[in-house]
């Protein structure tokens, strides 16, 4: 399996169409449809449904685009590295899959000195639900990640982030709760609410215990962002932390605290044995620093 071909196939499904995808990489139809045909061969698999005017992935395709993608990042960010490794300057890219919180801001901190220090190392983060942030951390791809409580911490080496994040709900300032100086589990039951679906699976189970299978859930979600806007147009009462919507003055959302309190703890985490370059490892030492 070349990573050409990989690349042939990922474009082919990006676009559904063999005829686009060549042209996009400068190889002839012919070329593409024999190499992805040849790897659907090696693989005893059929990637592609094929109809007159598109393509589209079968169930092995689908596994295959995953995998592809996987491997073909996996392949650039090594070439990254050992061209770190060619610099004069400390330099380099480092990988940080990152949860919603105002508390990042330590992550800010540690980005801002080093930028000072060592301006050729850059940082890219990405967000993702935790079972696909640390398969990505255990392969490799993500340097560190930055996540909430419910991860098997014995698993990695970690730094705990001392601020938690508090939450409740966020709703609209004429709603019906929005009188309330907190909310109750009660007062949610029958109501259509909004959370995301690892909250709902590990964090309100705390809160609601039972109840929690009795909650109106109209909506999940994994950017509270798209929440707060589902949440302005009334489609119902957003459970996410405190700070991470707009509920300003001037915001016609407003934020209510959980009673009994209901908060989140947060780690920064990263493989046990792992390898880092020189910009991982000086990164690892200002975490250390600003973490305390």
């Amino acid at each position: 399996m070349e990573l050409r071909v990989l690349k042939y196939f990922l474009e082919a499904a990006r676009q559904g169409n063999i005829t686009k995808a060549a042209e996009n990489l400068n190889v002839t139809q012919p070329t593409m449809s024999r190499q992805i045909k040849d790897l659907e061969w090696e693989l005893g698999e059929k990637l592609f449904e094929r109809t007159n005017y598109a393509i589209k992935l079968t169930p092995a395709g689908q596994l295959l685009r995953e995998r592809a993608e996987d491997i073909l990042s996996m392949t650039d960010k090594t070439l990254l590295d050992f061209k770190a490794l060619k610099e004069d300057e400390i330099s380099g890219d480092i990988a940080i899959a990152c949860a919603e919180s105002k508390n990042i801001s330590f992550l800010a901190k540690c980005i801002n000195q080093l930028k000072i220090i060592h301006p050729k190392i850059r940082f890219h983060l990405y967000a993702g639900d935790s079972e696909r942030v640390l398969e990505k951390l255990d392969k490799g791809l993500f340097d560190f990640a930055v996540v909430v409580e419910n991860v098997d911490l014995e698993k990695y080496n970690q730094l705990t982030v001392h601020a938690v994040d508090r939450w409740g709900v966020v709703m609209r300032r004429d709603a019906e709760l929005a009188n309330r100086d907190y909310i109750e589990p009660k007062d949610l039951l029958g109501k259509p609410v909004m959370v995301s679906r690892q909250a709902l699976a590990a964090d309100f189970p705390r809160w609601l215990g039972d109840d929690t299978e009795k909650l109106n859930v109209v909506a999940t979600l994994d950017l509270t962002y798209n929440g707060s806007v589902l949440a302005r147009e009334g489609c119902g009462y957003l459970l996410t932390f405190e700070g991470l919507a707009n509920t300003s003055a001037e915001s016609s959302l407003i934020f209510k605290p959980l009673m009994p309190e209901l908060t989140t703890s947060m780690y920064v985490i990263w493989r046990k044995h792992q390898n880092f370059t020189s910009a991982g490892e000086i990164f690892l030492e200002e975490l250390k620093t600003v973490l305390g």
